[in-house]
């Protein structure tokens, strides 16, 4: 019996590995929860800065998993130092010290000069921990609860409940309503708008120190300076969401390194792993000491020894492979080549952006440029409803930028 039943498994697996495309996307359909509306594309592995699908097409990667594999595919110093950690152990709960943990501590917060962080497994549960610790660092203050928040229109933070509670875009809130009180909106880059919202309640403003979902916004320094300043002089928290805009995406490790400001709290994820699931939010040593005490937060895989691997893996090939210096050489390049496009078609109205996180505002309907892209062999995804999102591995070069833009031209030239 236990030898028919191996048989039985052993053909049930073979079936699986010879699967073709439309039977995976069959049984996804039938099997996974339909919250994304997917290409009909299978990616079966990466190489560089292109993607492979099971029927052996090519892909130049202008997404990188949506802003997250930052060092592209296949990098060895990384993936060598997650198959190490495989080896020893992969989880211990936070009742343990863990080494792989606590040095990605400290390079983290060497990068951010931040004073502590906490890891979570997403960008979502580091705005939330940011939000608790903002709470109760103003009852620690205040000695009662009660506070509000101020966050920004056409922002993007999360869709957990809280999350969403400061995520400026009434399209995620309305079906989950009601959502956490004491929430404010005020314009994005609008520092009146932002100024008439506070009260003796407001506890912390959060907002995206590049819009991304909404967009590609960069707040404007003397916006961003401005709410720093509004802050310091309210003890107002001011919480940064460097999520997507982190991890030297804009040629700096985080954006607000660019504007001579500092946050209290920041939070983090995406290509602080570069793949795998880890997010981040980072406190002030001020903040720190007058919020978060133990039993106010927890997780039970945050941090965990593989997650602490990568993440220190992914700061160590930063430094190897000068990524900063990199971004901040192939960015201009790739702003020139936008621009240029911009300037040719009349469908194209703006080019925004910082480093290697850029956008185009496009009056072809930009679902279906992304999704013709993908016949040119192109991955590039939207943010808002008329922006071509352009977030690649940081590691692009300059020939990489070319051929987008050749591969991108061909694909208005099917859209009309």
């Amino acid at each position: 019996m236990r030898f028919a039943v191996s048989i039985t498994k052993g053909i049930e697996e073979r079936k699986w590995k010879l699967m073709n495309k439309e039977t995976c996307i069959e049984r996804a359909e039938n099997n996974l929860v339909h919250t994304y509306n997917r290409f009909s594309l299978v990616i079966d592995h990466g190489e560089g800065v292109r993607l492979y699908d099971t029927d052996g097409r090519e892909y130049l990667d202008f997404a990188a998993g949506i802003a997250v594999c930052a060092l592209g595919y296949g990098n060895k110093g990384y993936e060598n130092a997650l198959k190490n950690q495989v080896e020893k152990i992969l989880h211990i709960s936070n009742l343990y010290y863990s080494e792989p943990t606590v040095e990605a501590a400290q390079k983290a917060l060497a990068a951010s000069g931040m004073d502590r962080i906490f890891f979570t497994n997403s960008g979502t549960e580091a705005i939330e921990g940011a939000i608790k610790a903002a709470k109760k660092y103003a009852y620690t203050r205040d000695g009662h609860a009660g506070h509000e928040m101020i966050a920004m229109n056409h922002s993007f933070h999360g869709r957990s409940i809280g999350a969403l509670s400061v995520t400026g875009n009434p399209h995620y809130q309305e079906p989950f309503a009601p959502l956490l009180p004491g929430v404010k909106f005020a314009e994005f880059n609008d520092l009146e708008s932002v100024k008439a919202l506070v009260t003796d309640k407001t506890c912390a403003i959060i907002m995206e120190t590049v819009q991304g979902e909404g967009g590609i916004y960069p707040a404007e320094p003397e916006f961003l300076k401005g709410v720093r300043r509004l802050c310091d002089e309210r003890d107002i928290l001011l919480i940064l969401d460097e999520i997507q805009c982190g991890m030297g995406r804009t040629g700096k490790m985080f954006a607000w390194q660019h504007y001579g400001v500092k946050p209290d709290i920041m939070t983090c994820a995406k290509a602080l792993g570069n793949g795998v699931p880890v997010g981040a939010f980072f406190l002030t040593a001020r903040v720190a000491e007058k919020s978060l005490a133990p039993g106010d937060h927890g997780t039970t895989y945050g941090g965990n020894p593989l997650v602490g691997a990568a993440v220190s893996a992914v700061f160590d090939q930063f430094e190897e492979l000068g990524l900063l210096e990199h971004v901040n050489r192939v960015a201009p390049y790739l702003e020139h080549k936008l621009d240029a496009l911009v300037e040719k078609h009349e469908f194209l109205t703006a080019r925004r952006g910082m480093g290697l996180m850029q956008g185009l505002e496009c009056a072809l309907p930009v679902g279906t440029v992304a999704a013709k892209a993908l016949d040119q062999g192109l991955v590039v995804i939207t943010a808002g409803t008329n922006v071509i999102r352009l977030v690649p591995p940081l590691v692009i070069t300059e020939a990489d930028v070319d051929e987008m833009i050749e591969k991108l031209e061909r694909t208005f030239s099917n859209c009309h």
